[in-house]
C-alpha cells in the first residue's frame, strides 16, 4: 500500500504543485488537501493520512495549533515552511521533521518517508537555531521580575509607569527588558508581549 498523504497549506499554487510531485511516486498518495488548520484537522481525521505535510502560517487555526490538536492521534507530521524561525516550537508540539520550501523534491520524499519511520528529519538551514536552543537551556524562561515588567507593558504601561509601579529605577525596567527580548528571541516590546502570549506566559 502506498504512504497516504495529505497536503495542509493556505496556497492553492503550493498546494498543486505538492501534488505533482508526490502523483509521480508510486509508493506515496495524496488522499487530501486542506487549506487551514481547522480543514487539516478534520480531514486527518476523515482520511487518516499516515503523514501530514503542514505549513505554519494558514489562516484561522495555525500549523502550530493544528499540529498541536493531531499530535499522537496517529499521523506523522512534516512541517514544510518558508519560515526557518519556527522550528522549536514545531518540533515541541509535535512535529516529526521541519524543511523549507526551497527543498528539493528528493529530498522532500525522503523526508517524508523517514518521518513515516518516526525519525527526526531537520532542514540543515534550522539545525543551527535548534542548536542554540540546546546551548541555552533557559531561553524563554522568564524570571518573576522579568513576568512582572512584561504584564505591565503588555497592559499598555511606559517604562517610566512600570517603574513606578514596581518599585524600581527606569533603567532597571529598560535593563529587563533587554534580558526579555533575548530570551525570547525577539527585538521590542510589541514582539515581545505578543510572543509572550503565543508561548502562554501572559494570560490573556
Amino acid at each position: 500500500m502506498p504512504l497516504r498523504l495529505l497536503i495542509a497549506d493556505d496556497h492553492p499554487i503550493v498546494r498543486e504543485g505538492l501534488r505533482a510531485a508526490f502523483d509521480g511516486e508510486p509508493d506515496l498518495e495524496v488522499v487530501g488537501e486542506a487549506a487551514d488548520g481547522d480543514e487539516a484537522v478534520r480531514l486527518a481525521a476523515e482520511l487518516v493520512p499516515d503523514v501530514v505535510l503542514m505549513d505554519l502560517r494558514m489562516p484561522g487555526l495555525d500549523g502550530l495549533s493544528a499540529i498541536r490538536r493531531l499530535s499522537g492521534t496517529g499521523p506523522r507530521i512534516l512541517v514544510l515552511t518558508t519560515f526557518d524561525g519556527d522550528v522549536v516550537p514545531a518540533l515541541e508540539a509535535g512535529a516529526g521533521g521541519y524543511l523549507l520550501k526551497d527543498a528539493p523534491k528528493d529530498e522532500l520524499v525522503r523526508a517524508v518517508h523517514a518521518v513515516h519511520r518516526g525519525e527526526t528529519v531537520l532542514a540543515p538551514a534550522v539545525t543551527g537555531r535548534l542548536a542554540d536552543h540546546l546551548r541555552r537551556p533557559a531561553r524563554g524562561q522568564l524570571s518573576k521580575r522579568e513576568l512582572e515588567v512584561l504584564r505591565l507593558v503588555a497592559g499598555g504601561a511606559t517604562n517610566k509607569e512600570a517603574a513606578a509601579g514596581l518599585l524600581i529605577s527606569e533603567a532597571s525596567v529598560k535593563t529587563h527588558l533587554l534580558h526579555i527580548y533575548a530570551k525570547l528571541d525577539v527585538r521590542d516590546r510589541a514582539a515581545a508581549v505578543g510572543e509572550a502570549y503565543r508561548r502562554g506566559l501572559l494570560a490573556r
